[in-house]
């Protein structure tokens, strides 16, 4: 194979500046979620754009300088001026990017053509008498390196003379997204990856002659490079794929930087991102075994496997931990507070050695420690004061407000969402030393407890033997988890950059369809997560599918985004045998069969069309599509068309049609949900399936003979949908927009008896049929909360799903209301809580009395 050379082109090598220049802040907290947190000195630097998600391999965002890719680090700083706003400087960044990545692209061919040169010999001699290996071991240890490395010369020959022949209107986002197209290829290498490594690696041991030819293999330098070959062993190439992934990924982030939206490139390049990010986001977590080792005082090699921040409980209060897990023990630690400029350390808090961790049985879980579960509404509160301190923030900046003001008010959404970071976790994560000692984590997601169980549980299955650490050892240890470390910041808001994306909010319509993969027939079900606030929680789950290797969901759901990035989809196998079940309302028995995440990218979400998609996990594939709808697009009220139905027609339209009081659909969906639903978990809070609550929708509208045969067949969620759809569609809120400006003013009241006199005077100036209605949906909300021990409901709860529903203006009436779109917890939809809220806590409050009662009071209103 020829040496590849640029043909003329500069070798610009900052590439690396961007890609792997990661000095990161100094994140310093007080784990203990007692004191505030320092703010980060001046000048320090801050990490450049990369996947962080929480599923996403550790190894793959960390990037050391032992590289080995030749291309040495130049400062950027210099090209990141304003100036490069304009078209002009916009293609020279274009370029520059482009011509920095062309350079380590030469230099990763070279990489692969060094891996494949030892193939044809090696394959040569499978045949012969004397074979240095089986065909088999040739072609597990170089499994799909051809096909990679013919994917990047045809990539690399059509890329290159674009560069060079640099103009405006050169495009090359095609290759890009063919190149992200061809990820599948990837996807089975790095599925191959460990299997390749332990292949390497026990070859190596039983033949000399391998041994020799995967310690130093010659890599070609650039053409224009002083140096002709560096030697390289196999093991360090073999890493070479799955680290380009990375770097390609974040070269189309740069690149969209410094793309504009109209140009013809844009849409691709941003189909290729969100391909490769969806990669990035599936692919195994346990395949860089080499950037994150420290090396023990017996000269033995300990590898940083998964680090992240957790929850513990300790001493009856909730601690928060950064958790290390190395190849052969567990480390719980938290971050010493030190002066600014000060080498920062870590205080090691326990470690259990893996050989002697197990995971406790249900029944053996009540030696540990009860979980104290901090009450939703107090979380919900927690959420709307960082939302109304994420207003005041928008607010400053945009008046151009003191930087001192705008600190304070980040520093106390810092010690707010530190807050809820700390106390939402609710699923217990148990540890137990054999020796002794048991410890429990909270953690928010079903995911993330999986995801540490197995990573875990993998390393335990080598022959992994007991120790205890000397106090040499445990600070050596200890000392290298500064370094190794992967994951740097405390995952709130506040930490974000001010150009990293605030996330999704709205409404996100998932259909999951079916999966297959399957080896055996199950009783199979999936529930999808979303984060927000920093932490994931399930939002959704499908019906049973029971006794199949194929299911065929089909469900709809509306899920609500709180600056939302991420979707995760969890494939269960339910577990109905009773004996198992634990007395631990959150423990959760039922087999993950599979696990999966992709990346929530405006771009590709946004659209009026349906997005479909397929997650893999462990062998399974689910279906699923997807589509959003912005929050100021969902909190349009649209009058129907047709005066005929129930839905969007106006409530006086509705009962004067019935000859009734309160409408019929609303006394109807009550009804059944207090004959069998009032004791649902987490019932009107719950997403039902969409497409059920759209055929109740129908035959409601449709006033059809069969509505009770219908209800009584329908699942209970899907009811409760349907009623907080029909207030959500009415052409005015049930409080009507004429009187929701003196709502507003009621409750922002101080003296209790003039806030009385006011709400009460309010209810009086609704019309009747609203009136009615709305005391009726009282009582039933109020019978709702009495079972809040068995459905999770509060009458907080409650008040926050129908709040907005009951007040929200119609969108003519509500321009002079509504806030930013990402403000979903805004000061006018605390306020509509808080009314709904001031009206449930209310002693029962009856028809005819308001009526008779004349309070002394305006009757302007």
């Amino acid at each position: 194979m020829e040496p590849l050379s640029h043909r003329g082109l500069p070798r610009l090598s900052w590439i690396d500046t961007l890609y792997s220049n990661f000095n990161y802040g100094a994140d310093e907290y007080d784990a203990e979620g007692n004191e505030e947190p320092k703010a980060l000195p001046e000048g320090s630097e801050t990490m450049p754009y990369i996947d962080e998600s929480p599923t996403m391999s550790p190894q793959l965002s960390a990037r050391g300088q032992d590289s080995g890719d030749g291309v040495s680090p130049t400062p950027t700083d210099s090209l990141s001026t304003g100036g490069e706003r304009d078209a002009g400087k916009g293609l020279e960044m274009r370029k520059l990017v482009l011509s920095g990545f062309l350079a380590s692209e030469e230099i990763y061919i070279n990489q692969l053509e060094a891996l494949l040169l030892p193939m044809k010999p090696l394959k040569a001699t499978a045949t012969t008498s004397q074979p240095v290996l089986t065909l088999q071991q040739i072609e597990t240890i170089f499994y799909k390196i051809q096909d990679i490395y013919e994917i990047h010369k045809e990539f690399y020959d059509s890329l290159c003379p674009k560069v060079q022949q640099w103009d405006s209107n050169v495009t090359m986002g095609h290759l890009f997204q063919k190149l992200a197209s061809q990820l599948g290829v990837y996807k089975a290498f790095v599925d191959n990856y460990k299997i390749a490594l332990e292949t390497a690696e026990k070859c190596s041991q039983s033949n000399y002659q391998f041994q020799k030819i995967s310690e130093e293999l010659k890599v070609k330098g650039p053409k224009d490079s002083k140096e002709n070959h560096t030697s390289v062993t196999m093991e360090a190439l073999l890493y070479k794929p799955i680290d380009r992934v990375t770097r390609s990924t974040l070269v189309l982030h740069d690149l969209l930087k410094h793309t504009p939206a109209d140009h013809p490139d844009y849409p691709l390049l941003q189909d290729a991102l969100r391909i490769s990010q969806n990669f990035l986001s599936s692919i195994n977590e346990d395949i860089d075994p080499r950037r994150t080792a420290v090396t023990t005082p017996k000269g033995e090699t300990r590898q940083l496997v998964k680090d992240g921040f957790l929850v513990e409980l300790s001493e009856g209060s909730r601690k928060l931990r950064h958790v290390f897990l190395f190849t052969d023990v567990l480390l719980c630690a938290k971050l010493k507070k030190t002066a600014v400029g000060k080498h920062q350390q870590y205080d090691c808090k326990w470690y259990v050695p893996l050989a002697d961790l197990v995971f406790p049985s249900p029944e053996e879980s009540e030696h540990c420690p009860q979980v104290h579960v901090i009450p939703d509404h107090e979380l919900e509160d927690m959420k709307m004061k960082i939302s109304a301190i994420k207003s005041e923030v928008q607010k400053e900046k945009a008046n151009k407000g003191q930087s001192r003001a705008i600190e304070r008010l980040k520093k106390k959404m810092f010690e707010n969402e530190f807050w809820l970071l700390l106390n939402s976790p609710a699923i217990p994560f148990r540890i137990h030393n054999r020796n002794g000692k048991s410890y429990l984590f909270l953690l928010s997601s079903d995911y993330e407890r999986s995801e540490w169980r197995e990573a875990i549980q993998r390393l335990q299955k080598k022959d992994l033997q007991a120790f205890v650490l000397s106090s040499v050892e445990l600070q050596v240890l200890t000392g290298s988890c500064f370094k190794l470390r992967t994951v740097h910041n405390i995952p709130v808001t506040s930490n974000k950059d001010d150009d990293e994306s605030p996330g999704l909010y709205g409404f996100l319509h998932v259909i999951v369809h079916s999966a297959k993969g399957f080896k055996q027939s199950a009783n199979l079900y999936c529930t999808l997560e979303v984060d927000s606030f920093g932490y994931f929680v399930s939002k959704a789950k499908t019906r049973v599918f029971r006794d199949t290797t194929e299911p065929q969901w089909n469900e709809e759901f509306e899920i609500e985004l709180e600056g939302s990035q991420s979707l995760r989809i969890l494939c269960y196998e339910k577990c109905y045998d009773k004996t198992k079940l634990n007395k631990d309302n959150n423990e959760i028995v039922d087999k993950i069969m599979g696990k999966g995440q992709i990346q929530l990218d405006p771009q590709a979400v946004q659209t009026k069309n349906w997005h479909m998609d397929v997650i893999e996990m462990n062998g399974i594939k689910v279906e699923f599509s997807m589509k959003f709808t912005s929050r100021d697009m969902s909190l349009k009220r649209t009058p129907s068309k047709k005066q005929t139905g129930v839905f969007g027609v106006k409530i006086s339209v509705v009962t004067k049609r019935e000859r009734s009081k309160v409408p019929y659909i609303v006394r109807q969906c009550i009804e059944e949900v207090e004959k069998r639903g009032i004791e649902e978990v987490g019932i009107y809070r719950i997403s039902g399936v969409a497409t059920d609550i759209q055929a109740l929708k129908a035959v409601f509208d449709a006033n059809n003979k069969d509505i009770l045969v219908m209800l009584s067949d329908m699942d209970i969620n899907a009811i409760a949908g349907t009623l907080k759809l029909y207030f959500r569609e009415l052409p005015e809120p049930l409080l009507t927009d004429r009187l929701y400006p003196a709502f507003m003013e009621g409750i922002a009241l101080s003296d209790p008896a003039a806030k009385e006199n006011c709400m009460m005077h309010l209810l009086r100036s609704l019309p009747d049929p609203n009136l009615i209605t709305f005391l009726f949906l009282l009582e039933h909300l109020k019978r709702v909360a009495e079972k809040e021990p068995i459905n999770k409901m509060s009458l907080h709860n409650l008040a926050t799903v129908f709040g907005p529903t009951l007040l929200r203006p119609s969108e003519g009436e509500s321009k002079g209301h509504l806030t930013l779109a990402s403000d979903i917890w805004s000061h006018d939809v605390m306020a509509q809580v808080q009314v709904l809220l001031y009206y449930l806590q209310h002693p029962p409050i009856s028809f005819t009395e308001l009526k008779r009662n004349t309070l002394y009071f305006s009757t302007d209103v």
